[in-house]
This record gives structure tokens, sequence and C-alpha cells, in this order.
């Protein structure tokens, strides 16, 4: 499972409070920073500069009438110095200690405290993940810990991102919530973006009341058992056959058998998952639904090694866990009769 992070002279862009990573890299904190010992902790106290962009051909510079690119203070002025991006006149970078400052009321209320922060890539991405207090429990010993995680990118690719992503700590799984459940807030890079989100910041005070949403959806997936049938529908529908083509290509086949991987493994998590032989646990659709959270987080099948912290944050299993709990909803209902 590749890690993805920034590396500089050695050192992981990242830091973290408590157990190390999976990967084993980045600063290990003993207790939770401030927000300038966490930029410090994390490699993140540089920033993005927007430059004018130029077409060159021989000797020939012509200026790109509103177009800039994206790049970043600790290679600026050097030859091999990275472009995150390039974008419009009218964009706007967020620089990393303003997307810490996002968490600034919360943090200074202490009802959060820094987890864990870093960049991927080049720089090109970074992420501020903090924790609230009192878990959410399911049943018996399984418990869920309450995260909020904002993603800013460099690269003119995307909005800022602040999501919930409660993780279960019998298995580290990331039990992300749909996004058309309203969970994930976005500003633009554009307009008075600083403004916008400092009025984001606001709707954190309705951060209890969606945990609370979240545990009773948590707490009634557990009370759903799921027989073999249900297990085959459930999995059908967050893994749907790939579209049919007139002709049978190698796309399709691949497509075809990857789909059926993930069926099987998320099955086979769904019996012997971490966490899924839990009393209470056993046999429900909360097991199903972290059968595919497992799968997603901790296997490689499908989403690629790549790009793996990414996708399980935000592409394509990310996409996948919201579906599971997608469905799982729309199942509760009927199931519970």
């Amino acid at each position: 499972m590749a890690h993805e992070l920034r590396i500089e002279n050695g050192q992981a862009s990242m830091f973290y409070v408590g157990a190390p990573p999976w990967h084993g890299l980045g600063t290990k904190l003993d207790k939770p920073p401030t927000a300038a010992e966490a930029i410090r902790a994390a490699n993140l106290d540089w920033e993005v500069r927007k430059v004018p962009l130029y077409a060159c051909e021989g000797l020939n510079n012509c200026r790109v009438p509103r177009r800039h690119a994206i790049v970043p203070s600790f290679d600026w002025g050097k030859q091999n110095c990275p472009i995150f991006g390039m974008v419009s006149e009218n964009y706007q970078p967020l620089q990393n200690r303003d997307a810490f400052g996002f968490f600034d009321p919360i943090i200074k209320q202490k009802a959060a405290t820094y987890h864990t922060a870093g960049a991927l890539g080049k720089g090109e991405r970074i992420w501020v993940l903090v924790q609230l207090p009192e878990p959410i429990r399911i049943v018996g010993d399984d418990l869920a810990q309450k995260f909020l995680l904002l993603s800013n990118s460099h690269d003119g690719g995307s909005a800022v991102q602040i999501k919930f992503t409660p993780t279960r700590v019998v298995c580290q799984n990331t039990l992300t919530m749909a996004l058309e459940r309203g969970p994930t807030l976005r500003v633009a890079h554009y307009g008075n973006m600083r403004e916008r989100l400092e009025q984001a910041a606001s709707i954190l005070a309705t951060v209890s009341a969606r945990f609370a949403e979240i545990e009773k959806a948590f707490r009634t997936m557990v009370q759903v058992q799921v027989s073999q049938d249900r297990l085959t529908e459930y999995l059908a529908q967050v893994f749907p056959d790939p579209e049919p083509t007139d002709t049978v290509t190698p796309r399709y086949e691949r497509a075809v058998a990857q789909v059926q991987n993930q069926r099987r493994w998320s099955a086979e998590l769904f019996e012997q998952g971490a966490g899924n032989r839990l009393k209470g646990v056993t046999g429900t659709l909360w097991a199903a639904y972290n059968g595919v959270t497992e799968m997603v987080d901790h296997r490689d099948y499908g989403f690629g090694a790549n790009r793996r912290l990414f996708n399980v944050w935000f592409g394509t299993g990310y996409s996948t866990k919201a579906r599971a709990f997608n469905v799982a909803v729309e199942k509760m209902a009927g199931w519970r009769n």
C-alpha cells in the first residue's frame, strides 16, 4: 500500500498523535499540538504562489493571458520547481496556515484536538484531521471515533472540503458518509474564499447533531440481520455490474472480474473481517457495511496502490464507501420488518 506522502530531505510531511500509522512515517507527537506546532511538525510551514504563465518557443516568450501557475515557495526560483496546477486569474490560493485556521474555533473551545496532518504528492494536496471527544458506541466494545477532515488542493482541481469521517476503532476502517447526505462542506477557490470559509466554520455548531444522526444509523444497522440472500443483494447494489457492451472486450472482462473480486472479498470480510466476530455484530448489516469498508481501506482489489490514501479519502474508495452507506440506509427500513 503506497503512502503518497511528500518527502523532503528524507522527512515525510506528516505528523500524528498516538499510534504510528501503517506506513510508519511522519513525526510522532506525544500530545495534541497547537496549530503552530502542528504546521511545523507536518512540514507544512510554507506557502504557495500564483505566478504569471508564459509560453516559450526558442528565444520567444509569450505571456499567457488570464492564466497563472501555482508553485510552492520552498522550490520557487529553482530549476526543478514543481507546478502544482494552472489556474485562472480569479483563483485564490488557500495557504496552509489558513486551512488550519478553519478549526481554530473548536480547538480553542477544547471541542476537538489536532490528530494528524500532512501533504500528498509534491505538496499539491494537504489535509488536517481533528478528533472530537466521546466515541460512538455501536454495540458492546465496537466503537467509532469521530473525526473531521479538511482537505485543500493547491492544483486548482478541487474545492476546499470538510467532511465527517468516523473511524471504527477495532480495525481503523474509515466509515465514510455519503456525499449526497450533506456531511461534506465545499468552498471554491474563487470570490472572497476566506470570508466564506469563516462562514462555513459556523456550521461546525451542528457537528454534535450530525454525529447523533450517524450514531443512530450505525446502531440501526447492527439491529438488522443479514442472510446470505440479503448479503448477495446488498453487495450487488454496492458493486453493480458493469454496463454491458455489444462485444466482449478485454476491458469489459476486466471490469466484470473486478466487480466479482470486490463482492467476493467483501463477503469474506462480512464473515471474518476485523471486529465482525464481536458479540452483537456477527451476521448484521453493520458487519456487511464494514466488510466493504475494510476491503476498500485495507485491500488492493481494484482501487490501485499508487494513489491508495487519496482514493480512501477522496476518490474511488471514498465513493464506494459512500455508496455502501447509502445502500445500507435504504435497506434498513425494509429489512427490519
